[in-house]
């Protein structure tokens, strides 16, 4: 990994175990995407970067996390034509790793991550 892509990277969206209060009824409503570090993962980790503001891209040695707050979408059409050549659902499921969140596939081209889990009942 390049360093610029290391130092572009040192936001950190989880607290220290020392600044977190475990008697608190705070609910998170973030959700986030891990995937394998390849030419796929860093065209959808730059494409959300670019067009979601509250999107906090993570690359790691091996990994690239994709965090956002209430939900992401992830557009298959759209990220086909940034990355320049066919991106499927499935394509996309293959290169994640894990996530967190409910992860809810739409359609043939829209995979949404929901950190609200209220939100997520209308696909259910």
């Amino acid at each position: 990994m390049s360093t610029v892509a290391r130092n572009a990277s040192n936001q950190n969206i989880f607290k220290s175990m020392k600044d977190i209060d475990l008697t608190s009824r705070e609910v998170s409503h973030q959700c986030g995407v891990t995937m394998n570090d390849s030419v796929e993962a860093r065209a959808i980790a730059e494409f959300m970067e670019e067009n979601n503001p509250k999107v906090t891209v993570t690359y790691n040695p091996a990994t690239i996390r994709i965090d956002g707050e209430g939900k992401l979408i992830f557009k298959m059409s759209e990220i086909t034509e940034y990355l320049g050549r066919d991106m499927t659902a499935e394509t996309f499921e293959v290169n994640t790793s894990t996530h967190y969140g409910r992860m809810v596939r739409v359609d043939d081209d829209t995979v949404i991550l929901f950190g609200d889990m209220n939100e997520v009942m209308e696909y259910i």
